[in-house]
């Protein structure tokens, strides 16, 4: 049993493969944190302290005991109002305005399987794969009642956590913050990893340490955005990609969050995630509930390496879903960087004939063949097919390009709708704005009140009406915008950004139910969405509207520290690079992009004779290894942001082929060689390059390197297959190893 029990000191551990995780019940009731980290025995509780420590209070019931004080003890769930004055993971304002939350222990129970959430993404699993905690706990006066849910997937090493609030007293309440995980470490001295950035420019890793005070990163755009991403990484201070403890949170959620990371006065760190309590003021009326996103919560001692791998496995085996969920994905092309809003039927059948005739699986249709689209100033909203620009009907377009062997795809932004529409003008009250005041605009366009079921019927209806056209077998869902104007007509204004969130998932589940077939691909002007929440209902997710090789090096490489290659859209674009103005070599672009799933955005028409036949070997190439790349162990063997190279590397489970993969980010003249060391290869078997037949022990690429070459040209990338062949040394000598 991953869960346990004792009753006798009303301790709660649960143990998965490689780590454990414990609490208890105090006499008092309060639910404490007693550890969390490397698998261990024992009652853990020695490690709680209690002195008098001033100004921290005590609580009522203890007797006027100084030396018990909730401002230091670790717990799971701190509430706000009880002399804890640390950050906490929630707050409720009651019927008479206080902000007080008296949470004490009331029942438990265990079951076998994991805990879903209503209405809302969450890590699945099988009865036999999973385990279920839940903790009741319940303010006295109040009635407010918290279940804290805590999901084990025990050979996984995946604890999650979620909680869900419940008004069981007879006067409404307001919840103002409300989180679904707090760790608290009564010792260490801990380095925080996150993920900031930009449009374009997403994913980028900071390392911090966490110092004395309170630091918070979040959203309040109604994405979980470009600018911060809702996963982090704990570590400890000699972490490494090959050594050292850390852990990872990933909110499993696509909204508004924050996380914050909190040393208080006497060295203890906090770490709360959770929703962001700006825009957020939940009211609860009797009997009603509140369900808080969850947190994937994961250990590792072996280094940032060792807690991507647990966390990519999460992801793609228990967060992904559907038939695209292991299969491997189409390789296509995409019409934007193609032809932005020119074009025509004709144009697309072009495309897909030249597809075609390079390998390329899918041709997709982006923005501009809807309404009156013919830039983004207008039509959004308005999802019927303008015939008149294509030349046909959807149906018979499509019926062509399938005629050519090429699959068809199509672009959609079904949250937005521009004022220049019929929607708009006939129902303006569907989108989010302030009656007196007027909206702010991004990209001429508003967002459609997606928190109204109303609303999301009729473009769901309108979205089915075209898909229903033809044999469409890919959408790709975008959405180019933030929230802002947080108005509804229909809704109390501190619901809406929760219940628009939850909207777009129900729609996404509709959508998925009725076209179980379709592979859906995120995307929020690129990487605005790049979160754990959209892959339970899209596979693959945009990386980022930035196509540029050498940026998408470092993207790619912040993305992967938590979300498995197998979301990550990448395609080869044209050069000079449109974002960056950057020129890399077709080769380079090539193999930067088969560090996800492999696609292009150019135009076929403009490439010369030698080009076409690379893209021909290049797809060649994906396609062989496209299950490794999707499904392998990847290792990060280089920091592009320090060393002059980037070098990463796919890995089959029992390491008996490997896809090393490196580009050169520095050329000097006279410059010294770049010897890239290896990781997850058996250390006394022979491989052998597959390309140039050198036959090298795993030990010496792993501990030595293998030497990169110097050429005198700008970005130079290599991709080198290595293949097992001979497991032991006397059997690598018979094959002719000296």
């Amino acid at each position: 049993m991953a869960i346990s029990y004792q009753h006798e000191n009303h301790l709660f551990t649960i143990q998965t493969e490689h780590s454990t995780y414990q609490m208890k019940v105090d006499d008092f009731g309060f639910l404490l944190h007693l550890y969390y980290g490397a698998k261990i025995t024992g009652n853990m509780d020695y490690l709680l302290t209690y002195y008098d420590r001033g100004f921290s209070g005590n609580p009522y019931d203890t007797g006027g005991e100084k030396t018990y004080s909730l401002d230091v003890l670790p717990q799971e769930y701190p509430a706000m109002g009880v002399g804890d004055y640390r950050n906490s993971a929630l707050v409720i304002r009651n019927s008479d305005e206080s902000e007080y939350c008296d949470l004490r222990y009331v029942s438990h129970k265990i079951e076998n399987g994991k805990y879903a959430l209503k209405g809302l993404p969450a890590v699945y699993a099988s009865d036999e794969e999973s385990q279920t905690l839940e903790i009741l706990l319940e303010d006295s006066v109040s009635k407010v009642q918290v279940k804290l849910l805590y999901g084990v997937l025990e050979k996984e090493d995946i604890i999650t956590r979620s909680a869900i609030i419940s008004n069981c007293g007879n006067e409404r309440i307001i919840v103002e913050k409300a989180a679904s995980s707090c760790l608290d470490f009564v010792t260490g001295d801990y380095d925080l990893l996150s993920f900031w950035g930009r449009h374009t420019m997403e994913r980028n890793l900071q390392r911090r340490e966490i110092e004395h005070g309170n630091y918070v990163i979040g959203s309040r755009r109604g994405a979980s955005s470009h600018q911060y991403n809702p996963a982090v990484i704990i570590a400890d201070k000699n972490t490494t990609e090959s050594y050292g403890k850390c852990y990872g949170l990933v909110f499993v959620y696509s909204g508004n969050f924050m996380f914050e990371a909190e040393k208080d006065q006497y060295d203890q760190t906090r770490l709360i995630m959770g929703l962001h309590n700006d825009l957020f003021n939940y009211p609860l009326e009797k009997g009603e509930t509140l369900v808080i996103p969850e947190t994937i919560l994961g250990f590792s001692e072996r280094g940032f390496t060792g807690l991507s791998m647990k966390f990519h496995r999460c992801i793609r085996e228990h967060i992904c879903r559907g038939k695209y969920q292991y299969q491997t994905r189409p390789v296509l092309i995409n019409s934007w960087e193609a032809a932005y809003f020119d074009f025509t039927g004709e144009t697309i059948c072009n495309l897909a004939k030249n597809a075609a005739d390079l390998g390329i699986d899918m041709v997709v249709m982006d923005d501009g063949w809807f309404g009156k689209r013919d830039d983004d100033n207008s039509g959004l909203g308005d999802w019927q097919v303008n015939e008149q620009k294509l030349g046909c009907t959807l149906g018979e377009m499509i019926e062509k390009i399938n005629g050519f062997g090429v699959k068809f795809g199509i672009w959609i932004e079904p949250e937005m709708v521009s004022e220049d529409s019929d929607l708009y003008r006939e129902h303006s009250d569907w989108a989010l704005r302030i009656p007196s005041r007027k909206p702010v605009l991004a990209r001429n366009q508003l967002v459609l009140d997606f928190s109204r079921e109303d609303v999301r019927n009729y473009i769901f209806d309108s979205i089915c009406g075209v898909l229903d056209q033809g044999n469409i077998e890919y959408i790709k869902w975008d959405m180019n915008r933030s929230l802002s104007d947080i108005y509804s007509m229909e809704n109390s204004q501190g619901k809406v950004m929760y219940d628009y969130v939850l909207g777009v998932y129900d729609f996404l589940e509709k959508l998925l139910q009725r076209y179980p077939d379709i592979l859906i691909e995120g995307c929020s002007g690129g990487g605005g969405r790049f979160d754990a929440g959209m892959m339970y209902y899209t596979p693959q997710i945009w990386c980022s509207d930035n196509t540029d090789a050498l940026d998408r090096i470092r993207i790619q490489y912040g993305t992967s520290f938590l979300y498995p290659i197998s979301a990550i859209a990448s395609h080869v674009s044209a050069v000079p690079n449109h974002q960056t103005g950057r020129s890399a070599s077709l080769h380079t672009r090539g193999i930067v992009a088969m560090e996800g799933i492999f696609g292009y955005e150019l135009n076929p028409e403009k490439l010369t004779n030698e080009e076409r036949e690379e893209i021909k070997e290049q797809i060649i190439q994906y396609k062989k290894n496209a299950e490794l790349i999707q499904k392998g162990n990847y290792y990060r063997l280089s920091n592009p942001c320090k060393d002059p190279y980037v070098a990463w590397a796919f890995i089959t489970e029992n390491g008996d082929r490997a896809l090393l993969n490196v580009v050169i980010l520095e050329n000097h003249s006279n410059m010294a060689v770049n010897y890239v060391k290896l990781k997850g290869l058996k250390p006394d078997a022979l491989y052998e390059d597959a390309g140039s037949g050198k036959k090298y022990y795993g030990s010496a690429l792993m501990e030595a390197g293998i030497p990169m070459p110097l050429e005198k040209k700008e970005y130079p990338a290599y991709q080198i297959e290595l293949i097992l062949v001979g497991n032991e040394p006397d059997d690598c000598l018979r094959r002719g190893f000296d």
